[in-house]
């Protein structure tokens, strides 16, 4: 397990590969308002915990570990930003702050519950394929019915 912050790190690096497809300290360090020097030790740790390969001033791959818990964080957010916005009627801007702070604060069971009862709610799915926020296939069965709901 790695800290919320090393998570925020890795979170950002796996968007800036989406967007970019390079990952750059410098681009790290713009995205998350922080220093090149404490990218670099987030990076050391994040390699220790085989999240990403790395070598001093060399390219920054996210591994498939770092990919699989990057998701994961994101789905996280994606599913408080929901709740926040569509259910309890928030403004998005406010959501999104509360969003980024709740997420980081709720266990897996906290969100795999929120999960169902969003869809739920909203009448997205029932989930009732057994939805875990650590299971990839059932992360992308959601966003798929969702999808074909929104259309």
């Amino acid at each position: 397990m790695i800290s919320k912050a090393l998570e925020e790190y890795l979170k950002t690096m796996y968007i800036l590969k989406k967007q970019n497809g390079d990952i750059r300290v410098t681009d790290i360090a713009e995205k998350m308002n922080c220093s090149k020097p404490s990218v670099n030790k987030a990076l050391n740790n994040l390699k220790d915990s085989d999240f990403i390969n790395y070598e001093t001033y060399g390219k920054i791959e996210i591994t498939k570990k770092g990919e699989d818990l990057s998701k994961k964080i994101l789905e996280a957010y994606d599913i408080v930003f929901v709740f926040l916005k569509d259910v309890l009627g928030l403004e998005t801007e406010e959501a999104a702050t509360e969003a980024e702070k709740l997420k980081v604060a709720v266990s897996d069971n906290t969100l795999n519950e929120l999960a169902k009862y969003v869809h739920k709610v909203l009448d997205f799915n029932s989930l009732d394929c057994g939805y875990d926020i650590n299971k990839e296939k059932c992360r992308d069965c959601a966003r798929r019915k969702i999808k074909k709901e929104k259309v």
